[in-house]
């Protein structure tokens, strides 16, 4: 049978982190061990925290909540917005091509597992989003900080959708 190596497990106290704005992903499973299949991590999310826009990609993903409260905005077929509020304990399903959005709208921070699939479009962007906020580029307010992201998500197949609409 032929099949990848199998490395250690994965130590969240060792494992790289990535900041994306406030939020932080713990990386479990990069896909250079896994074939390009899977990104897994480990989302810690302050208050506030979660991807500015509504945003739509090919990778199918899922999140258990371990701590605290996620709400995810959850687009329709119709153009509505769900606005569905997942607890520890409880797990959230996105196919490929959903719109959508995750915000900590409690007064903790939220932890949860969530993996990517297939993974190397959302680990690329991470990765490069993170590289851009070090250099300083994407927290300047100005277009050009707008613009280098745009071009990070459209290179990474994510399209950027714009605010959360008021949900349905």
């Amino acid at each position: 049978m032929d099949m990848l190596p199998v490395d250690q497990p994965a130590d969240p106290t060792n494992a790289e982190r990535i900041a994306l704005g406030t939020d932080e992903l713990v990386v479990l499973a990069d896909c250079a061990h896994t074939n390009g299949d899977i990104f897994a991590v480990l989302l810690r999310m302050p208050p506030g925290g979660g991807p500015p826009v509504m945003h739509r990609h090919a990778p199918s993903e899922v999140y258990h909540v371990l701590e605290g409260e996620l709400v995810f905005y959850v687009g329709r077929a119709d153009g509505a917005v769900d606005r569905v509020p997942v607890r520890a304990g409880q797990t959230m399903p996105l196919a490929g091509g959903t719109p959508h959005t995750i915000r900590n709208e409690g007064e903790r921070e939220a932890v949860a597992f969530g993996v990517h699939s297939p993974g190397a479009a959302m680990e690329g962007f991470s990765r490069a989003a993170a590289a851009l906020a070090a250099e300083g580029s994407a927290g300047s307010a100005g277009s050009a900080g707008m613009e280098a992201v745009l071009t990070i998500a459209e290179q990474h197949g994510i399209e950027l959708l714009g605010p959360v609409p008021e949900p349905a």
